[in-house]
């Protein structure tokens, strides 16, 4: 008698894109390119002057966020991610701000082409659903609610 098999759960993109260390990758070279770059100079000045506070629970958010360990839930209760950014005045240029940043460090750490496209579009919708500034323009491309990838 063969033992009985259960079926196999799909990966989840935190899986697929090599875990925790590539998260941490990640974050870590988000934040190096925020704090780096001239062009994201609107974005950086939102947080405090020591980031490592910021990239650690951007960690934590990310872990759960990508379908690994819900960490920042398990610490600080649900992210409720756009009423936390509310007293921050976020627009179309910090949304792109941070997503340049995100985007280069996705680009740098993940190695598949398709799930690196399937990130960029969940996180520009993320990012997009954060703006809380009345501007005139239309939202980027991947305009969302914010949903997983």
């Amino acid at each position: 008698m063969q033992p009985e098999q259960r079926p196999k759960l799909p990966l989840s993109p935190y899986d697929l894109i090599g875990g925790e260390p590539t998260v941490r990758a990640i974050v870590r070279r988000f934040y190096e390119l925020m704090d780096t770059l001239p062009e994201a100079w609107d974005v950086r000045k939102m947080h405090a002057e020591d980031l490592s506070g910021s990239e650690e629970k951007l960690f934590l958010f990310m872990s759960g966020w990508l379908g690994g360990p819900n960490l920042y839930v398990e610490r600080y209760g649900p992210p409720f991610l756009r009423a936390r950014h509310l007293p921050f005045s976020i627009g179309m240029a910090e949304r792109d701000q941070w997503m340049q940043c995100m985007g280069q460090a996705l680009d740098e750490h993940v190695t598949d082409a398709a799930m690196r496209t399937r990130l960029h579009e969940s996180l520009a919708a993320l990012a997009n659903h954060m703006r809380n500034r009345a501007e005139s323009a239309a939202p980027a491309d991947g305009a969302g609610s914010g949903s997983k990838p």
